[in-house]
This record gives C-alpha cells, structure tokens and sequence, in this order.
C-alpha cells in the first residue's frame, strides 16, 4: 500500500492514462463563500481537467441544488450527505471523546452516514485512489484499500493550541490546550497512513513532521489559490473611512480576532475617526459578535450576504485581526483580487507570500493596527498603491491556473 501512490507516478508516459479519483470533502464546495470551499473546488477544478472524479461530500439543509448542477458540471459524479449538528448533538460527542480520550473534533466528525454511503459506492465503483479533502475526512480514507492523499488545509492542533495561548478564562484554556494535545497525537498516526500529505503551507508542513510518525514520502507544500481573471476590483468610494472584517464566524479564529478588534484597535480608530463604521460580515455571527453592534451603531453585523460588494464598496480598509489559525487566510487572497488595501497580523497573514509595507501592512499590538489603519485612512494615493500592489501579487503568486499544475506530481496527466 505505501508504494502504491509511488508506482502510479512512475508509470511510463505512454502507459499513462487519466485516473479515477474518490474526492471526499467535508463542505459542498460552492458557492465560493468560504476559505475551505475555495480550496476544495479549484483542486476539483484543476483535477477534472485530466481525470474522473466522484465527489462525495457533506451538505448542510442550507445547500442548493443549483450548488450541486454545478459542480456536476465537471464531476463525474456527486454524492451528497446530509450533516446536521446540534449543541446536543455536540455535547454527547464532547462527553463520548472525554470518555474515549478522543478530540472533540474526530469524535464529532466520524458519521456512520458518510461511512455507510462511501460503502455503498465502492460495491459499485472502482477508483485509482481516495483524495480526502482536510482532516475530518481523513479516517473515512483509511479504511479504504486505495492509494490515500490528505489534503490538509491546516495543521489542526496548532490552530487549538494558539486559542488556548490567547485565552484568558482558565477553565476554556485547559479544555482548549486538552483538545490540542489530542488533536496533534491524531495528526501524527494519520500523516504515516497516508501516501501522500500535502498542506498548504510550509509552516503547517513542520507542524505535521512527526519525529516518531514520520510521512510515507515527503509532505508537499501546494498554497489555496483562487481566480483573480474572475474577480473585477471594486469602486472604492474615495470618500468613505469605514473598515470591513470578511469571513464565516463558525471559525472560532475569526470570532476572537472580532472581539480583538472591537474592544482594543476599534476605540483607538474612533478617537481620531468617530465616524469611521466597522462592517463584520460573515456567516453565524455568535451572541458575543451580534452584541458588538448593539452596544454602538457603527459596528454593523451583517450575518451571511450573498455578495459583499455593497460593503466593500463603503469600506477604506479591510481588516484581518487575526490572533490563531493555521493555514492559510483566503479572505487576504480575496481582498487582494478586489483591490481593497489590507491591514493584517502576522498570523492573518502567515503562509502567504507577501511583500509587507508593499502590498498590505502588518501589525500584532493594538496600537500599531490602529496607527497603520489611520494612515491608511489619512492617505488615500498610499491606500490605493497597496491596493494596486495586491491585485499585481495576487494574479502572479495565487491563480490557480498557476499554480495547481503542482498537482501534476501527485496525479500525473493523461
């Protein structure tokens, strides 16, 4: 099995031919209204081009048909499985994984219905290998007798791990330091059942070399890309000193960096700018973020919206106060193909090859986000020339069209 990946890349080219792949994905991969599902789908993309893919994937009861005909459209074949969730639900699995000694997460994510649906392709289908599509996946893959690649698009116990670090109620910290103890010793047993890990960035990369579970062959670096050719820059309004935050507010990161923000670089934004509004939009806003906007007008909470644009249309600068993750943030991505400038932390920013001071500005001290914002804001032409600068960097380092040939070494073309 550990060579078996190994012995389809050294086939000879005129014994080649396009090969049949299981893609297991933990979201529906469109529409592109999140970081994970950007990634998911121009792999798929990139990957339909030369192979047969069948897709089997989690959907959730928002989901739509016409987000399933697409995908369709280049999939041989797409499997939904519905995945509810419940604070209930969530409990029972969180004492069952205490009772076992598991993560929260790979109790909660192990379903009998997505196991049960993958039986009942394979009794009909054969495939050249499984692709399993981040880590709530993977141990669907290992029971499968195929070649096995991990797409991991972050190094999981890292991103708990980092929570724990910057939370400041005991009781959550040792729950959170617990769950990434955890998390890290599942990562290890998984990367050496794999034929192939790839993670998005080098750092993820060190974070799953595990000296006493090493990886089958070498851990691949390929970075999440989108399609800037597809993306037209938005009209500013020259006028306008509003910040924009974007992104889904189930990810526990982006909650953090939200309250982060409001309460400690907002205040000092609104001493030189009390008319500046801060726009959070992203899906799942929790009470604490909801809160924010009813405390004070200007932090305007829009929930989910089926295209920003509007927002940032009335924003100046776009924000990304992010203080844990792994990975690799999409919205800095998105933010670059849409012209908008950026003010980021080191972690917001991290795995991204970027040209600080250039195309977006860095800061991790309340203060210095705050001062790099109102430069921004007290310089129009300087906030424009890190927009144009990004835009540039994005079409260049982060097209897919690019960059996914890289998956050529892992499923070598037709």
């Amino acid at each position: 099995m550990c060579h078996a990946l190994a012995q389809v890349r050294g086939t000879s080219l005129h014994r080649r031919r396009e090969m049949k792949l299981l893609f297991l994905s933990q979201v529906l991969p469109y529409p592109l209204d999140a970081g994970p599902k950007v990634r998911s789908y121009y792999v798929l993309r990139y990957l339909a081009q030369y192979h047969r893919l069948t897709l089997v994937t989690f959907v959730r009861r928002g989901d739509s048909d016409a987000a399933l005909g697409h995908l369709k459209t280049f999939c041989e074949a797409v499997h939904p499985v519905l995945l509810t969730r419940s604070r209930v639900q969530d409990g029972l699995h969180l004492l069952a994984a205490l009772a076992q000694r598991k993560s929260f997460l790979v109790q909660r994510d192990d379903l009998e219905s997505m196991h049960a649906r993958i039986v009942e392709i394979m009794k009909h289908e054969t495939f050249d290998a499984v692709h399993a599509d981040q880590l709530s996946m993977a141990h669907y893959a290992t029971r499968l007798n195929l070649p096995r690649v991990l797409d991991e698009h972050n190094a999981m116990w890292t991103i708990t791990a980092r929570m724990s670090e910057n939370e400041t109620n005991a009781l959550k910290r040792a729950v959170l330091a617990n769950e990434a103890t955890k998390l890290k010793a599942h990562e290890a047993r998984l990367v050496s059942q794999f034929d192939q890990v790839i993670t998005v960035t080098q750092a993820d990369a060190r974070a799953l070399t595990f000296p006493d579970a090493p990886p089958r062959a070498p851990i691949k670096t390929i970075p999440i890309c989108i399609d800037p050719f597809a993306v037209t820059p938005v009209q500013l309004d020259p006028y306008a000193r509003n910040l924009i935050f974007l992104g889904g507010m189930l990810y526990p990161p982006n909650v953090d960096g939200v309250l982060w923000f409001a309460r400690e670089i907002l205040p000092q934004i609104w001493a030189r700018s009390p008319e500046s509004k801060f726009f959070v939009v992203g899906a799942r806003p929790p009470a604490s973020v909801i809160a924010l906007g009813k405390r004070d007008a200007r932090i305007v909470v829009t929930g989910y919206v089926q295209d920003a644009k509007l927002f940032l249309e009335k924003s100046a600068v776009f924000v990304v106060p992010l203080r844990a993750g792994g990975g690799m943030r999409v919205k800095i991505l998105d933010a670059w193909a849409r012209g908008v400038p950026i003010v980021t932390t080191t972690v917001g920013c991290e795995g991204i090859e970027c040209a600080p001071t250039e195309n977006l500005l860095v800061a991790d001290r309340a203060e210095l986000f705050a001062n790099a914002i109102l430069n921004l804001l007290d310089n129009p032409q300087r906030a424009q020339e890190l927009a144009q600068l990004g835009r540039a960097w994005v079409e260049t380092h982060y097209a897919w069209q690019k960059i996914y040939p890289a998956f050529d070494a892992i499923y070598p073309r037709a």
